[in-house]
């Protein structure tokens, strides 16, 4: 499964699911994300939140976001939305300088394809993948990603179903919301 890039399975204690007892020092993120398709292809969009890992409340799935996207995609898969979620998410954090992301998704396929688990099959997905595992990689402190049940995921989801319905109401098609400094 390596399609001519490294081997993507994660270094030892980089991309581990079960998540840390402890937090390291440094800047870093708990990341939700969703991808929602009306229709399979349809109407897609992907949403994401970005807690920081220094507040107490950051796997609360009710935590209010330090950060947010709301991105209208066009006519795309279900998977292809859940994966663009995910890169624009590390994307963000990579931009407001977070050493360590922490990714709480409720996409089982894109967990195990991220941890080299499982293969990535659909040409479509593949150069996505690569795209999020080259900027996870980027994160000095490592990086997680875990699965969690749909009902953990909702204001991830809310995003990505706000995105759909502002664009056919005539908003913008992206919106990000960043933390104030």
């Amino acid at each position: 499964m390596t399609l001519g890039l490294d081997d993507p399975t994660p270094a030892a204690g980089t991309g581990d699911d079960s998540g840390p007892s402890t937090r390291p020092a440094g800047i870093g993120f708990l990341i939700r994300t969703d991808g929602a398709a009306r229709g399979n292809p349809g109407l897609a969009s992907a949403g994401a939140v970005l807690i920081s890992l220094d507040r107490t409340d950051a796997r609360d799935p009710r935590a209010h976001p330090d950060a947010s996207i709301s991105e209208f995609l066009g006519v795309r898969t279900n998977n292809v939305a859940e994966y663009i979620g995910v890169v624009r998410a590390v994307a963000l954090a990579r931009e407001l300088g977070a050493e360590r992301v922490e990714m709480l998704l409720d996409s089982k396929l894109i967990v195990e394809q991220l941890h080299g688990r499982w293969r990535v099959k659909d040409a479509k997905l593949k150069p996505l993948w690569a795209e999020a595992l080259g900027t996870l990689r980027t994160f000095s402190r490592g990086w997680t990603a875990a699965h969690v049940p749909r009902a953990q995921n909702s204001a991830a989801d809310a995003l990505a179903n706000e995105a759909i319905d502002r664009v056919a109401a005539g908003g913008p098609p992206v919106v990000v919301i960043r933390p104030v400094r």
